[in-house]
């Protein structure tokens, strides 16, 4: 009986992990070479994934964002990071309002919290936005981290998709929530409902695929297989932990 509970078991294993692949190769875009990678001698924009584990941001050079945005008209995105004038980077991610804002750590989920973000229609979303001024490396030392060079047109087109994130009024202005989960940071409203189809780190590689990278919407489900998917089929590498 035992035999056959196992037999079972490591079918039912092998078949979920086959749609899982299948699910993955189906869905997977493969980039725009137009726009990534970058062109020999062509000059590129640095950005950061940054896993923490349950959830990834991204990280942008703020005067290059700002001056992106003045040129562009990009207002709602213009208007935050002025908010962020002393920091020379800014760290953002999108989530789901209650979710974002009552889980700071994966200890503080609870399975109520967790069932509501994923199956509840119409979640409420939020933007996070971290001011970083040491290297992104040595500010979030305990993460996961890949190094992305993306050409001047992509990056143009990850921050329009970035500023359509946010959420203002008649006048323009983001919505202020008050302050973030650590460091110097604020919540903005977002736009965008939160569900199991639509989770944060899928926003990130929809950042990631306006740019021309590579991306797989079902390996990102998780921060591990975004990572994953960038060093598996674009070829980065994740960055040494620091010397401490």
């Amino acid at each position: 009986m035992l035999r056959k509970i196992a037999r079972r078991t490591a079918y039912g294993l092998v078949i979920v992990a086959g749609l899982l692949l299948a699910l993955t190769a189906v869905t997977a875009r493969s980039g725009d070479r137009t726009l990534w990678p970058p062109k020999p001698g062509e000059p590129v924009v640095e950005v950061f994934i940054v896993s923490h584990g349950y959830h990834a941001g991204i990280v942008l050079v703020r005067a290059q964002l700002a001056e992106l945005a003045s040129r562009s008209g990009l207002r709602g995105l213009g208007t935050i990071v002025a908010r962020f004038a002393d920091y020379e980077r800014l760290e953002l991610g999108w989530g789901d309002e209650g979710f974002y804002r009552e889980v700071p750590t994966a200890a503080s989920l609870t399975v109520g919290l967790a069932l509501r973000a994923l199956f509840l229609p119409g979640n409420p979303s939020v933007l996070h936005v971290v001011g970083v001024k040491p290297h992104p490396r040595t500010m979030f030392a305990r993460a996961d981290m890949v190094r992305i060079e993306l050409s001047q047109p992509g990056f143009e087109r990850m921050a329009a998709r970035l500023d359509a994130t946010v959420a203002v009024d008649a006048q323009g202005r983001p919505e202020d929530l008050g302050p973030g989960l650590y460091g110097p940071s604020l919540f903005f409203r977002a736009n965008g409902a939160f569900n199991l189809l639509n989770v944060c780190n899928h926003w990130l590689a929809h950042l990631l695929a306006a740019a021309g990278v590579p991306t797989a919407p079902v390996l990102a489900t998780l921060p591990s297989g975004l990572l994953l998917d960038l060093e598996w089929r674009s070829g980065l590498t994740r960055l040494p932990a620091p010397a401490s």
